[in-house]
């Protein structure tokens, strides 16, 4: 006869909330304060004790940030020398775990290599450590006092011309605090990261307006015309609307090839956060033989890895105002899994990002029809 015995096993099924590394980025510039540290910053933080009084690099993109950014904005920020390289401050970084969504290089690149190794960088920490990554790259601003509008654009395109880079976004310094403005737009609490920068409903860029735009040395100030051949290039760059007050951004661009799926980085960014969870649930995953090649066993994987994808597609309307989620929601086809062995299993997943109107055309037609008639 057997003796009674009673087991309970408390299962753990994963259900717990995803880390998030959104709108958290590492900035890394040149400061008097604190240099070869790792600093942890959100809105009470006090730049002028964290980075010195003075005006730095590094102070002035921050302040900018925050202030573009709003309520809830945190950073960690990485002070360096004069001259000093950013490659060896990021890799401390990654050593020191600390895990951001995107590297603001605020120091002016050089050359084209430059934002080749941003892009090769990238590919590196994701290669490594499983963390995907982007770079805002700053590239030098117009020296007004020798080169004209023309001169300038000319010169600084050669910093992106013929460049492949789909994890780089290049940003000039159109005002001094350009890298900081975008950034803090791209971390406002009021928007997702499947948002651009371009929204105006965002607001106008804090700090800066149409008066603090620059001018070259024939005292011709920034305008569409030069925001445009900027544009052309991949950079990113100040906007405004004629007869319409303050001062707003264009697309956040990335050096994708042309005809490619990242272009713009809210792109990349939707389908980076998607990316983030869904490893997690893979790795869960990982010699669970719930997970088979048996009808049950694919539809059971299926729920799971459909997610993130649920949790990333949630909208809302208020009062006939939608209010859209990062996704539109998945449907049934979205995810296909293949079995290449018994052991080796690939899946395919499809994130839908919604439209966003970039270019509007408004056509009105006069009705001088009799309404009599």
């Amino acid at each position: 006869m057997a003796l009674p015995k009673i087991t309970v096993n408390a299962l753990n099924l994963q259900q717990g909330p995803f880390p998030t590394v959104e709108k958290y980025l590492l900035f890394i510039g040149v400061a008097a304060t604190n240099v070869g540290e790792l600093l942890f910053l959100n809105t009470d933080s006090d730049l002028d004790v964290e980075l010195g009084e003075a005006d730095s690099e590094l102070k002035r993109q921050l302040i900018a940030a925050r202030q573009n950014a709003g309520e809830n904005w945190a950073a960690v920020a990485a002070p360096v020398a004069n001259g000093a390289l950013w490659d060896p401050v990021v890799d401390m970084a990654m050593n020191e775990n600390v895990k951001v969504e995107g590297i603001v290089i605020c120091t002016p690149v050089n050359q084209a290599s430059d934002y080749t190794a941003m892009q090769t960088k990238a590919v590196n920490i994701m290669a490594q450590y499983g963390r995907r990554v982007f770079f805002i790259g700053a590239a030098r601003a117009i020296d007004s006092e020798t080169e004209s509008w023309s001169e300038y654009i000319t010169a600084i395109n050669d910093l992106t011309d013929t460049l492949s880079a789909d994890r780089v976004s290049p940003v000039p310094y159109i005002f001094d605090d350009a890298v900081g403005i975008i950034a803090g737009r791209l971390c406002n609490s009021g928007v997702s990261v499947a948002d651009t920068p371009m929204r105006v409903e965002t607001g106008p860029l804090v700090g800066q307006d149409q008066t603090t735009l620059p001018v070259d040395k024939d005292g011709v100030r920034y305008n569409m015309a030069h925001a445009k051949a900027l544009n052309d290039q991949r950079f990113s760059v100040p906007s405004f609307f004629p007869d319409y007050p303050g001062v707003f951004w264009s697309d956040a661009q990335t050096l994708d090839a042309p005809a490619g799926d990242y272009q713009v980085l809210e792109n990349l960014r939707v389908v980076d956060k998607a990316a983030r969870a869904v490893r997690l649930v893979l790795i869960g995953l990982i010699g669970n033989r719930r997970f088979n090649s048996t009808p049950t066993g694919e539809a059971w994987a299926i729920n799971k890895l459909m997610r993130p994808l649920r949790e990333m597609s949630k909208s809302t309307v208020f009062q006939g105002i939608p209010f859209p989620a990062e996704l539109k929601p998945p449907v049934e086809g979205d995810i296909v899994i293949t079995w290449i062995t018994r052991e080796k299993v690939e899946v395919f997943m499809k994130a839908r990002p919604f439209e966003i109107p970039k270019e509007i055309t408004a056509n009105i037609v006069l009705d001088l029809s009799d309404p009599t008639a």
